[in-house]
């Protein structure tokens, strides 16, 4: 059974590479958001499983995005996608609700994280 999942990432390229690494899986993209902005309002159309969110976004980063899902749906299980050399910041989203982080670009560790969750 696909799970479904919600990208939220500003980069074309990081989406699209997201849903290769998620091709062969047993999770199904059924929105892609290009700002924090949309994600929320995606999140709340179509109540994904999961979400893999970036933390740096135009018109409301990763941050206030989480904080707008999980109040909207405490038990939504977003997964932080970030940049290395950002720790602090996905210690601080994990403190604010997500449920786990995986380091931008290197994605290897992507499935196995999310199959956690679900």
């Amino acid at each position: 059974m696909n799970k479904t999942v919600l990208i939220a990432d500003d980069s074309r390229f990081m989406r699209d590479l997201l849903k290769k690494h998620l091709k062969d899986s047993d999770f199904k993209v059924i929105a892609e958001a290009s700002d924090g902005c949309e994600a929320v309002s995606l999140y709340r159309d179509v109540y994904p499983d999961l979400v893999i969110m970036d933390l740096n976004m135009p018109c409301k980063n990763g941050m206030n995005a989480l904080e707008n899902i999980k109040n909207m749906d405490s038990n939504a299980k977003v997964v932080i996608c970030s940049a290395m050399g950002q720790q602090r910041i996905n210690i601080e989203a994990l403190g604010q609700g997500a449920k786990d982080f995986v380091v931008k670009p290197y994605f290897n560790e992507l499935v196995p994280t999310l199959k956690k969750l679900v």
